[in-house]
């Protein structure tokens, strides 16, 4: 697959058509379009493979009807879908060892251009963490960084709330159409404003427990580092720090009470090699050998002094739907071991 050419539209068809037939995700996809030499050519192959491979019934295609509903949905939506040959499609993103096919942005292409951190945490945050978070995505907003997350609460909704001026882009683990959680549909609206929402699901994909992780990969994908503001010791935040270290990302940790069990992996992190962080001006010291070129913060604020461990009056409770897993994470320059996300 040859990079920077615009699809027309039988190409698109064929791309939305392959990725979304069943037992095609990213990886697949992409070792049968090497062993096919296209991806209609893979398309084409697609049910004579699947029986050679032991299937009776072959493989189920996505059929050009159901394809072209499904861009028309979303193009009503203002969706817009790339795909990994297109200029529009993030650089950073297309590099990691299993990027999605196509993806669906609504908003601002070109926010995915600028160089990014993700900033993630606990959906039970302290109001302590919910402030670090936005002070930090502000500084890094105001230094030119655009901010990634993943549109949980806690954490995610106040960096993506403390960027929305400055760009902040949402990586949904369902369909642009089911938004999760329901309560931040308003907070995409804003957000795409100036930033972007992107998903690799189907349009109406409705998200499930293994989704999450798989959106993780992407927030990490397409990140200079990671920044974990608050995660238990079983945290999808976690999961996140882990595709970092595996797809060579920078991993940044917020240091937090020992006491307080929200601030158990972040420090957990910090003993197998994350780096701290108290201010933004830790994560721009650490990216700017990366850029190529400097970053001074715009009205930078003091780091704050208290610990991570405040709770909130109401405290957020974690949603049922987004697992609460994790493992020990060997380090930020480390591959992570585990399962692959997607075969």
């Amino acid at each position: 697959m040859s990079a920077h050419k615009r699809l027309n539209d039988e190409q698109r068809l064929d791309w939305l058509r392959l990725i979304r037939s069943e037992n095609v995700g990213p990886r697949t996809f992409h070792d049968l379009v090497k062993y096919c030499g296209g991806v209609g050519a893979a398309l084409s192959a697609l049910p004579g493979l699947a029986r050679r491979g032991g299937s009776a019934r072959g493989s189920r295609i996505f059929s050009r009807e159901q394809a072209e509903a499904e861009l028309q949905a979303a193009h009503a939506a203002g969706v817009e879908y790339v795909t990994l040959d297109e200029p529009e499609y993030p650089s950073r993103l297309q590099a990691i060892d299993d990027p999605p096919p196509v993806i669906a942005i609504r908003g601002q292409c070109d926010v995915l251009a600028r160089p990014l951190i993700a900033i993630v945490g606990s959906r039970n945050a302290s109001a302590a963490g919910v402030k670090f978070a936005e002070r930090i995505a502000r500084d890094l907003g105001n230094a030119g960084f655009a901010v990634v997350s993943g549109l949980a609460r806690g954490i995610d909704a106040a960096a993506h709330r403390a960027s929305l001026s400055t760009g902040t882009i949402a990586v949904l683990a369902g369909g642009h159409d089911c938004i999760y959680p329901a309560e931040h549909v308003t907070l995409v609206d804003k957000l795409v404003i100036a930033g972007a929402a992107i998903s690799e699901m189907p349009f109406a994909w409705e998200p499930r427990a293994h989704d999450f992780p798989r959106r993780n990969r992407l927030i990490s994908g397409l990140s200079l580092g990671v920044v974990i503001v608050e995660a238990a010791r079983r945290s999808g935040s976690l999961i996140t720090a882990r595709l970092a270290g595996e797809q060579g990302r920078e991993v940044f940790a917020v240091p937090g009470s020992p006491l307080d069990p929200r601030s158990e992996g972040t420090n957990g992190l910090l003993k197998q090699g994350a780096i701290p962080v108290t201010e933004a001006a830790d994560v721009i010291a650490a990216v700017e050998p990366i850029l190529g070129r400097g970053f001074t913060p715009v009205s930078a604020q003091e780091p704050l002094q208290e610990p991570l461990q405040e709770p909130l009056k109401e405290p957020l409770r974690s949603s049922p739907a987004e697992p609460d897993v994790g493992r020990a994470y060997p380090s930020h320059r480390i591959a992570w071991a585990g399962p692959r996300v997607d075969r």
